[in-house]
């Protein structure tokens, strides 16, 4: 597949805005990135955000009759007809949702009598007797050539059907997802710091365990288990990103343990970090705070409606009166940023306490606007 330039390399979010718009047209497309960048994130998210229906088929593991389906006699026309996929959204089951996303994952590491199958599929929206309900969208996805992984040269025909879209790895992006989908704190305090460090995915090198925005998800899933040992732990995360890359991880994250509990922030038992604090821990520490208040937001009574309940605007004061003593403004930012955009908190930054007062003359012209999440930025 040829390359494409720089400037219209596509990150996470902006390859999602394109596939609404695909989507609203039935325009079939096509999704190339490096292994472990997240294409099956991007569309696990559209089909909640969307709320549709997400059918992922691993065009990998099929057989062109897989696609076709399989033919079976009839004894009274004495022909032969074809039993589709069950895989596949009949009428019926399609009928009960507004819209399937029928995802072909790994579409050219199939054989190539397996595109083929596909390409009547997404060309002429059926393949043997089997045609897609009108409510079904297509999107497929795979590795380039010179990602060094197994794929065949996709059909001029086919891939003219495509809109293509070629993803690249973006640090904002990946933050907005990982705070949403409560990745470890740890994992989103050290790649704050080492933003390269998200993805280090090099087709030149050989190495077998290496960084993506996959294997540092998993990292996560290590981290939140309070079972496994340190040693452990060390030799799953090695096996994930790579020893170097391990060892500064795990050097980090020794940094955190000495870190106050969240909760006894929020309730006022903590007001002050002691000394000797490093700052890149507390990166790891602001994250963990905004997770814990988006908890608590979500554990308070109904009953109060649009409304905050006085516990919790004063866990907000807390919140952001620690911050303000204790963290630069970069992590100021970080967290106001993270509750406000990420999670749509409802944070009084216009109430007229002393905190918020102070809040809003230090970083009015950060904010742009006081309360308002799109004009928070990173730095």
């Amino acid at each position: 597949m040829a390359s494409v330039s720089k400037d219209l390399e596509v990150t996470p979010n902006q390859a999602a805005k394109a596939l609404k718009k695909a989507f609203s047209i039935k325009l079939p497309v096509f999704m190339w990135g490096s292994p472990g960048i997240g294409k099956s994130d991007i569309i696990a998210q559209l089909g909640v955000e969307l709320d549709a229906h997400v059918i992922d088929v691993r065009l990998a593991t099929y057989d062109s009759t897989d696609i076709k389906g399989i033919p079976v006699p009839d004894r009274e026309s004495k022909t032969m007809v074809w039993f589709p996929s069950g895989e596949f959204p009949t009428a019926e089951f399609a009928s009960k949702y507004k819209t399937i996303i029928l995802f072909l994952d790994e579409m050219n590491s199939s054989t190539p009598s397996v595109m083929a199958a596909a390409y009547q599929l997404i060309l002429n929206r059926r393949v043997g007797e089997y045609v897609l309900p009108d409510n079904v969208v297509v999107v497929a996805a795979g590795n380039k050539a010179s990602d060094k992984g197994v794929v065949y040269r996709m059909p001029s025909p086919l891939a003219n059907r495509f809109a293509h879209l070629f993803l690249r790895s973006d640090f904002d992006d990946w933050l907005n997802w990982a705070t949403k989908n409560n990745i470890h704190e740890s994992v989103v305090g050290y790649l704050y710091k080492n933003t390269h460090e998200l993805n280090t995915f090099d087709p030149k090198n050989n190495d077998i365990a290496i960084a993506t925005p996959r294997s540092w998800s998993s990292v996560s899933k290590i981290c939140y288990d309070d079972e496994v040992d340190s040693y452990t732990m060390r030799i799953l995360i090695s096996g994930l990103i790579g020893d170097g890359l391990a060892a500064k991880f795990m050097a980090y994250k020794e940094l955190t343990c000495n870190l106050p509990d969240p909760m006894d922030i929020l309730t006022g038992k903590v007001t002050k970090l002691e000394s000797g604090v490093q700052i890149s821990a507390m990166y790891s520490l602001v994250i963990s705070l905004c997770y814990r208040l988006k908890e608590q937001f979500g554990n308070q009574d109904p009953s109060h409606g649009l409304n905050n309940s006085p516990e919790i605007d004063a866990m907000c004061e807390l919140f952001t009166k620690f911050m303000m003593d204790n963290f630069q403004d970069e992590l100021v930012i970080l967290g106001m940023r993270t509750s406000l955009r990420s999670y749509g908190l409802n944070i009084p930054l216009t109430s007229k306490s002393s905190i918020m007062l102070e809040f809003e003359e230090r970083f009015s012209k950060l904010l742009g606007c006081a309360g308002n999440p799109d004009s928070v930025v990173k730095k």
